[in-house]
């Protein structure tokens, strides 16, 4: 059994403690694997081990990476989450390679998602990403403007709203993280409750990483983006 294998069950067994902790089915939540910065090879292994969602942060190297997967060949179609920042020289590439945006805090970037889609594939699954600690050089939209921004990506018609996406700071404790957490929980209740035309589908709240797993379940979280948990630490370029 490879080191990845063991690692994604370590991680399936803490999603299943924690789902029975916060008194959750265990299917309650969704792992995305955070592929970022490892090579096909890493990928292959964890789809090998049954991972099929994936998350990228950084879109050229994604959209090579799925490519090389795709030739080292997989046992199922693989699921891509856009996680990063999506620049506007880069939203083609997203519409036309990947299954998910989780950090949309735009309108302009949403209607440009939308009107690159290609036809053939199936719409586009968002999530708008809101900034609940309130920094400056972090993405999202703050709480009191999701709705509203919400409303508006909900009517694109290459689109579809799915929930809401948050990456608070790191917190000193499980309490302190889960209070945070609460606050990104009360923005997807909001907007689920008074979303309207385009809400069918909104049932996902993409939170909790390696470090507050626990806690974002608690919270509520339906997916959690777990990297180093599962491909170990990362080593960026100088």
């Amino acid at each position: 059994m490879t080191t990845i294998n063991c690692n994604l069950q370590q991680v399936r067994a803490r999603i299943a403690q924690a789902c029975a902790a916060a008194g959750r089915p265990a299917d309650a939540v969704a792992l995305l694997a955070v592929s970022k910065t490892f090579g096909p090879e890493a990928v292959r292994e964890a789809a090998l081990a049954g991972q099929r969602c994936f998350g990228e942060n950084y879109i050229q190297e994604a959209v090579e990476k799925m490519a090389l997967v795709d030739a080292l060949g997989v046992p199922a179609p693989l699921e891509w989450h856009c996680i990063g920042p999506v620049q506007s020289n880069k939203t083609r590439l997203v519409a036309e390679h990947f299954d998910w945006v989780h950090t949309l805090d735009r309108i302009k970037t949403a209607q440009r998602l939308s009107d690159q889609r290609p036809e053939h594939l199936p719409p586009l699954q968002v999530c708008i990403q809101v900034n609940v600690d309130g920094g400056a050089t972090k993405g999202g939209v703050p709480p009191d403007e999701a709705l509203k921004l919400a409303r508006t990506v909900a009517l694109l018609p290459r689109l579809r709203l799915r929930g809401v996406m948050s990456i608070p700071d790191e917190a000193p404790d499980a309490q302190t993280q889960w209070a945070v957490l609460q606050r990104v929980r009360q923005v997807f209740d909001l907007l689920r409750t008074q979303g309207g035309p385009g809400f069918e589908d909104f049932d996902t709240l993409s939170l909790g990483m390696t470090g507050d797993l626990e806690a974002a379940i608690r919270a509520g979280s339906t997916m959690v983006r777990v990297g180093s948990g599962i491909f170990g630490a990362r080593h960026y370029p100088a």
